[in-house]
């Protein structure tokens, strides 16, 4: 019997942050932000993840989250739910909104330890998600790269397109959680990933 390296036993929605110098939650404790584009999946890994059916909505509609999402997991660390990002049916100027947002909160918040950039398994990344990728690297900060909906997927394709990933984004495949919000498949490695990212000293100290 595995032991979960993430129990839940304390789960606080702490508040929506809507522009740049709009209200965030003033707490010390570590910052792990989930972010990918709109239908990537995000919201179903994070009710997986937290193990809560409808801890993040998941909208019929991608692209309409305009906000950073805070939560209190365990009084142990927030968890940060950004807006997807790049729904083609979305307004340029929604996009210039949420770019700032996104990118601001990114590189100015001082108790973020790490990124968790979801990616479609069944697809090579988009120029948007490219964008996210070098941005993120940009700054360096530690990203763990979850690969989204591997059962839409035959079990002999996951590897090969998990290897195929690393490749296009330049990361070892071991940097890739193989994830499924249907079966469960990943979601104890994702949550251990997390726990790591969480100890992690702050990134941007040299």
């Amino acid at each position: 019997m595995t032991v979960d390296p993430l129990v839940i036993r304390h789960l606080d929605y702490l508040g929506p942050m809507a522009t740049t110098t709009g209200w965030r939650p003033q707490l010390t404790l570590p910052e792990v932000a989930f972010v990918g584009r709109s239908n990537v999946g995000k919201s179903s890994l994070l009710n997986r993840l937290m193990r809560r059916k409808s801890f993040a909505r998941v909208s019929n509609t991608p692209g309409r989250t305009r906000e950073i999402h805070f939560f209190d997991v365990n009084k142990q660390f927030v968890l940060a739910d950004l807006p997807g990002y790049g729904y083609a049916r979305i307004s340029k100027e929604r996009k210039a909104e949420w770019r700032p947002l996104i990118e601001g909160y990114l590189a100015g918040s001082p108790n973020l330890r790490g990124v968790v950039q979801l990616l479609d398994v069944r697809h090579d990344p988009t120029d948007d998600d490219r964008v996210m990728l070098d941005f993120l690297a940009d700054l360096g900060v530690p990203i763990i790269i979850a690969a989204t909906k591997v059962d839409k997927i035959r079990p002999a394709e996951v590897l090969p397109r998990i290897g195929s990933l690393a490749n296009i984004v330049g990361v070892e495949a071991d940097q890739i959680v193989p994830f499924s919000a249907t079966t469960g498949r990943g979601r104890d490695d994702l949550a251990a990933a997390v726990m790591e990212l969480i100890t992690l000293p702050d990134w941007r100290t040299p």
